[in-house]
């Protein structure tokens, strides 16, 4: 495995763990809950970063050459962005650790939190569908990296 996917599928783990530990305010507390919501948020932009090339081609060719795949793939990255964003930007007009934090307040608790709870749980089910769909990529990579540890052996 060459190191760019290495460091694409190393920026991916360290999103699925610390989104599944950010995701359960239950284990963590609300404050780390929170704060790990962030830290969330700036590896999501990494990862995302890092899959620039595939957005900006997948763009460029839905139009000129469109798939059933290449379409649903983009559209259900486009979903997954779209919960993200509403579950962070309603994460944060909730929070009781974050803002305080920086000396603010939102109002609106009834609106945001609801909103907050049920994107969170769309994103959670968009992120299963999200791993499914690109399992075959993932096991590749993996028998790619488990054949040159093999290789590297000899």
């Amino acid at each position: 495995m060459d190191a760019k996917k290495r460091a694409v599928l190393i920026v991916d783990l360290v999103v699925l763990v610390v989104y599944l530990i950010a995701a359960n305010p239950a284990l963590t507390g609300i404050g780390v809950h929170e704060w790990l919501g962030i830290a969330v948020f700036a590896v999501f932009v990494a990862h995302a970063a890092q899959h620039g090339d595939w957005v900006v081609e997948t763009a460029r060719t839905a139009l000129t050459r469109p798939s059933l795949g290449r379409t649903g793939h983009f559209v259900l990255d486009a979903l997954i962005v779209v919960a993200f964003m509403v579950c962070t930007v309603s994460g944060l007009l909730v929070s009781g650790a974050v803002l305080p934090a920086f000396g603010l307040y939102a109002d609106g608790f009834f609106f945001w939190d609801p909103l907050h709870a049920a994107s969170a749980k769309v994103l959670l089910a968009l992120l299963v569908v999200h791993a499914v769909v690109h399992w075959r990529w993932i096991m590749g990579l993996f028998r790619k990296q488990r054949a040159g540890d093999e290789r590297e052996e000899r």
